[in-house]
């Protein structure tokens, strides 16, 4: 097998000429006749038993060829890949020219764009403050003292906004109850927002023990055709307001819900908590700012495969998310009312995002003479190993060593490009 020739079509494409030497091809057509043999009959063999000669002579000397073709041009192409030195991301078309003493064929391939990138040194970000305020502290422990409250009644006040209150309630057009519109002992968070306008609101200021009757116009664009614009009337019978209880905020509350013994002992440790999660977002934004940058400043005529296989990549990633937690792609599509090209469509930006950034970094680690070393690459199999509990021969079998190091050279050129940028 052997590169005849390269030849550059248009940008980002070329043409390949390939031959597979005559043995080769002769292996691959004697495979091809143990794999269809079966299926031939012949008068005077049993079904199966028939010599190729005899079935070429019937048939015709190519009768096994397209299949021998299946058979070693993957193969050929690959090797021929290789030897031209070029990065295919799609292969456009292949086409036979000849099976005289072997096999001969075209390939059109789509090839990594050759980009150029400039300024990414120097990128100027602004940082978010880190600063904790006594609001932020307060504002958390009101979270955690919230998760921790519990339901109490009230009997000495009417409903108000944020209780909750059981109710019966049944809903009219005229005098005439319409479907769906009946619930009793309904527990409803008063300003949820989950009923209709103006039904939440109606109900403050009642007292536990009221039957009262509250009128309410339904949404142009409800659901039901029925209720769309009606006004309608509600029977409300309230029997219980409940409202949050929250604990006090003190030493004992500081034990239950930590390993703290005080009030001030706790606040350090929600300053701290906080204070990191506001540095991670910091350093998120920073580095969503450089990307941003980065995906500006690089130029070039990038294919539109490339695009399209990032965007089938996400969504072969997010079909195994929703494997493992049990669910299958037609289902989720299915309560999603959307289709397979729907989901690409949203997608889609964000591919187009990690395809210039991805090319902008590699550049980059070009530009800088950024090498990965083969220790390096065993050294990440190996983290990676660790970190998901298998076999390092298992993740050689998953990532391709050559993928390993062009992701971890487009690791050190964001590396770098963050430690060279301008932080205000």
């Amino acid at each position: 097998m052997a590169l005849k020739s390269s030849t550059l079509k248009e940008t980002n494409k070329y043409e390949l000429e390939v031959t597979v030497d005559a043995a080769t091809f002769e292996a691959a057509v004697q495979k091809s006749y143990k794999k269809n043999i079966g299926q031939v009959s012949i008068p005077g063999f049993r079904k199966g038993k028939a010599p190729r000669q005899m079935v070429e002579k019937l048939y015709g000397k190519d009768v096994f060829y397209p299949d021998a073709i299946e058979f070693c041009y993957p193969e050929a192409l690959e090797a021929a890949i290789k030897e031209a030195g070029l990065k295919v991301v799609a292969v456009e078309s292949v086409e036979e020219v000849s099976t005289d003493n072997g096999f001969e064929f075209k390939a059109v391939v789509i090839v990594e764009p050759e980009v150029t990138i400039e300024g990414y040194k120097g990128i100027e970000v602004k940082a978010k403050a880190v600063r904790v305020t006594e609001k932020m502290i307060n504002e958390e422990i009101d979270k955690i003292r919230d998760r921790n409250s519990r339901m109490v009644t009230v009997e000495d006040r009417p409903a108000a906004d944020g209780d909750t209150v059981v109710i019966d309630f049944e809903g009219f057009l005229g005098e005439v109850a319409f479907e769906g519109g009946k619930a009793e002992n309904y527990n409803l968070a008063l300003g949820s927002g989950s009923f209709i306008p103006g039904f939440e609101d109606q109900i403050i200021g009642h007292n536990a023990g009221e039957e009262f009757t509250i009128t309410v116009t339904f949404p142009e664009d409800y659901q039901s055709e029925e209720l769309k614009g009606q006004e309608a009337q509600f029977k409300i019978n309230l029997h219980e307001i409940k409202t949050k209880e929250l604990p006090e905020l003190d030493d004992e509350f500081v034990k239950d819900v930590s390993d703290k013994e005080t009030v001030e002992d706790y606040k350090k440790e929600i300053k701290e908590t906080i204070s990191k999660r506001l540095k991670e977002e910091r350093e998120n934004d920073i580095s969503n700012q450089i990307t941003d940058k980065l995906i500006e400043l690089v130029q070039g005529e990038i294919p539109e495969v490339m695009y399209d296989n990032e965007v089938n990549s996400m969504i072969r990633d997010f079909d195994a998310r929703l494997r493992s937690q049990g669910m299958d792609m037609a289902t989720y599509l299915g309560y999603m009312g959307m289709d397979v090209e729907a989901l690409k469509t949203m997608y889609r930006k964000d591919a187009e995002r990690r395809v210039k950034l991805r090319l902008a970094l590699k550049k980059i680690a070009q530009l800088e003479n950024i090498t990965v070393s083969d220790e390096d690459v065993e050294a990440e199999f190996a983290r990676l190993a660790e970190t998901y509990g298998v076999d390092v021969d298992r993740i050689k079998m998953i990532v391709d060593v050559e993928d390993q190091r062009d992701d971890l050279a487009v690791q050190r050129a964001m590396d770098l490009v963050r430690a060279e940028a301008a932080v205000k």
